[in-house]
């Protein structure tokens, strides 16, 4: 399985961010990527550095123009697609991500289910917590799972996806400059490793009011090997992976197999 990661950057237009999400998957399908994944709200600028800023016109449906042109884009070029979206459902408004397969149909969504309220990171102005937890989604090309941005900094996100028998955890985010890459890394690599998981973070770069995104998108393997890293500018990051081999390697190492869940409260 070949997978990309949308490294981008994003402007104030929506349409802009739309055509440039467009190009990007005519382009990973062109270099027969069967899934690329996007960063987080990847057609807005990053609002939620801002308290209580009134933020409707970048508010979609499933129905709206923007996410059929990109489930269109999907069955056009052949390829599964996650992109990440602030999106509606009854009234309630959500940082959610799409799971799109490449005959154009909406088969997951995952909402944030872990929202942030710190400076540069006021999320609970705008989001709701998701009230279904956590997924994972039987494809053809393997058991996905997503765990939007923050939801990773919680162990418990990434293991019970994989408990629920995830081979591949995708993660949407927007990680700064300011916020300590290094040990960003390591927290994904150490996850992938402990769960036994391919895990790709795909996340924005460029400059936005006092936020400085990072890019370094990055694929670990399920031995917490680093398998692709992007630098900091605009990328389309490639790897190559093969999902089946996260099950493979759980069966064959004991960390999940071993867990005494009766004792951890």
């Amino acid at each position: 399985m070949k997978l990309a990661l949308a490294q981008m950057q994003m402007t104030e237009s929506i349409e802009e961010n739309l055509q440039k999400t467009l190009r990007l998957i005519r382009e990973a399908g062109r270099q027969g990527a069967d899934l690329i994944c996007f960063p987080e709200i990847q057609l807005t600028p990053f609002f939620p550095q801002y308290e209580g800023r009134e933020v409707s016109a970048y508010v979609l449906e499933e129905t709206s123009p923007e996410v059929q042109a990109v489930c269109s884009a999907c069955r056009e070029a052949g390829i599964w697609a996650s992109p990440n979206f602030y999106l509606d459902y009854g009234g309630k408004r959500y940082d959610t991500s799409l799971l799109i397969d490449r005959e154009g149909r909406i088969v997951g969504r995952q909402k944030m289910v872990h929202i942030a309220q710190c400076p540069c990171f006021y999320e609970q102005d705008y989001y709701t917590p998701s009230e279904e937890g956590f997924a994972v989604f039987e494809t053809e090309l393997g058991r996905i799972g997503i765990v939007v941005c923050f939801d990773r900094h919680y162990p418990e996100s990434m293991r019970t996806e994989a408990l629920r028998g995830a081979d591949l955890i995708l993660i949407p985010t927007a990680n700064t400059t300011d916020e300590p890459s290094d040990l960003f890394q390591w927290e994904i690599r150490i996850q992938a490793f402990q769960n036994s998981v391919f895990t790709a973070m795909c996340n924005r770069v460029g400059l936005e009011g006092a936020m400085h995104f990072s890019g370094e998108s990055l694929v670990i393997g399920p031995d917490g090997e680093l398998l692709a890293l992007a630098g900091n500018g605009e990328e389309l990051l490639l790897c190559e992976i093969e999902p089946e081999q996260a099950s493979k390697r759980r069966s064959e190492k004991a960390y999940t197999r071993l867990r005494r869940p009766e004792l951890y409260e």
